[in-house]
């Protein structure tokens, strides 16, 4: 993710038809608490992300379809959820955010529920044995609603003039469909976006066929490599989508229609092939199946996101009227780093935004800019070295302490192995984490292995203590 401030279905066809609002459900039965079975926990206790996530199971995949009409700010959701049991379950939770649940049923047998405070509680008929694979399905529908974090600013759905985003970072998932809002569960994806004719729905993946039918238009999206849920998108409206190909994969790009073609948006969307291919050669092959990238016009939208395959990106990005490539590599960078690779916990959030502020410095050497050594230099003289960058708070998870401090450790430790073992890092990291998540000490550990040398002192240093650390 880039801040403002640094300038820088059910099976087969679903039912789309919009489901009647409701008042939140609260369906009797407390759950069965014997026979090995207990309900699954309803937080996963990440301090920064009080009541996120849930535990209990693991998701694989996710079928959503969704109805939006902008015209009354109204959106009709059926979810299908394939999970497995990783301990026996009486009942389990999932998070859903403001919306009216209408039915849900568990291997395709109506189940108990209560819904209220952004926890959906479901009570199967029978409980789940640990290890066995069920699916939930969820039909829900209401007005969506915008959250505001205190960290990052709005997230989640928001309405604009001409359709709505979904989008945010560490919270949106929820606010449009029912999800295990954690990075640590992350699943595949298959999304239908069903909107007036005329209007884009772009998301994550592979796009797949449209399809329109009494004045309605459904947009099709797959993402096949596992996601977290905060890396979901959705953006509606009227925007000029380009479809390609890149290196035999999709590249799909959209701005704005109101936006010209020959726009700093458009042309910095253009060099994304580009961009990517230059960091596949330092981090090893691009992770997923489709590239990508969406601007919005929505100036509530004050940052970028690393939304999977397809990044979005905030209009004030553009505002000098010039290209903005390093936005663009930050965001593509984080296809390794924070999606392919994803957290276990948002304490390690500048395994993240560390190297993908280090791919900025890295792109900028190589597009004749300055050099990584030179920002690494200017840096390290700018840098408040009593704010932390492992754990930095949850008030300090978009700091420079993160960004930047984590820039600063990832030249350091280039500096202090040397290049080729600094590559060799990099690369094993992102092909033995590939598709899964890791915390600080993994990268550690793994430094430690392929360089041959005690590096625990040396992260101390420059991610934690208080003090300017020795430059190598």
């Amino acid at each position: 993710m880039s801040g403002g401030w640094a300038g820088r279905g059910a099976r087969g066809r679903v039912a789309v038809a919009v489901v009647a609002a409701l008042a939140l459900v609260s369906c009797t039965g407390p759950g069965r608490d014997d026979d090995g079975f207990r309900a699954g926990s309803a937080d996963l206790a990440d301090p920064y992300v009080p009541g996120s996530g849930n535990g209990g199971y693991d998701v694989a995949h996710y079928r959503l379809a969704v109805r939006y009409d902008p015209a009354n700010d109204r959106l009709a959701g059926r979810a299908e959820v394939t999970a497995t049991a990783t301990h026996g379950l009486s009942r389990f939770n999932l998070d859903l955010a403001g919306l009216d649940v209408s039915s849900v049923a568990v291997n395709g047998v109506p189940a108990e529920y209560r819904h209220a405070d952004g926890e959906l509680v479901v009570t199967p008929g029978s409980g789940l044995a640990t290890g066995s694979r069920f699916t939930v399905e969820v039909v829900y529908a209401g007005v969506p609603e915008a959250v505001t974090d205190g960290v990052l600013g709005g997230g989640g759905f928001q309405h604009t003039e001409d359709g709505a985003i979904a989008l945010g970072q560490p919270h949106s998932a929820a606010t449009w469909f029912p999800v295990n809002d954690h990075p640590s569960d992350k699943a595949t994806y298959d999304i239908e976006v069903t909107v007036p004719d005329g209007l884009a729905a772009l998301s994550n993946g592979v796009p797949g066929e449209r399809t329109s039918a009494d004045g309605w238009t459904t947009w099709r999206w797959a993402e096949r490599s596992p996601m977290a849920s905060y890396l979901t998108t959705l953006v509606i409206g009227d925007y000029r989508v380009d479809t390609g190909s890149h290196g035999g994969k999709p590249l799909v790009t959209a701005v704005p229609s109101g936006l010209p073609a020959t726009g700093p948006e458009a042309r910095s969307l253009a060099r994304t092939g580009e961009i990517a291919d230059f960091l596949a050669g330092r981090f090893g092959p691009y992770p997923f199946e489709a590239y990508g990238g969406v601007v919005v016009a929505d100036t509530r939208i004050g940052y970028a996101l690393e939304t999977q395959s397809r990044p979005v990106y905030g209009p004030g990005f553009f505002r000098q009227g010039e290209p903005n490539y390093g936005v663009v590599v930050h965001e593509l960078a984080h296809q390794w780093f924070g999606n392919s690779v994803a957290l276990a916990g948002w304490r390690d959030i500048w395994l993240n935004e560390g190297f993908a502020s280090y791919a900025e410095w890295m792109w900028a050497e190589h597009d004749g800019g300055t050099t990584a050594q030179r920002n690494f230099e200017l840096q390290y003289a700018a840098t408040d070295w009593s704010r932390r960058t492992l754990d930095p708070g949850v008030g300090q998870m978009f700091s420079t302490a993160v960004y930047k401090r984590g820039a600063l450790t990832v030249h350091a430790l280039r500096r202090t192995v040397g290049d080729d073992a600094f590559f060799e890092i990099l690369r094993a990291w992102t092909t033995e984490r590939r598709d899964g998540t890791a915390t600080t000490a993994d990268f550690v550990a793994l430094a430690e292995r392929v360089s041959g040398r005690s590096l625990g002192s040396f992260f101390d240093a420059w991610l934690t203590n208080t003090t300017p650390p020795a430059l190598p």
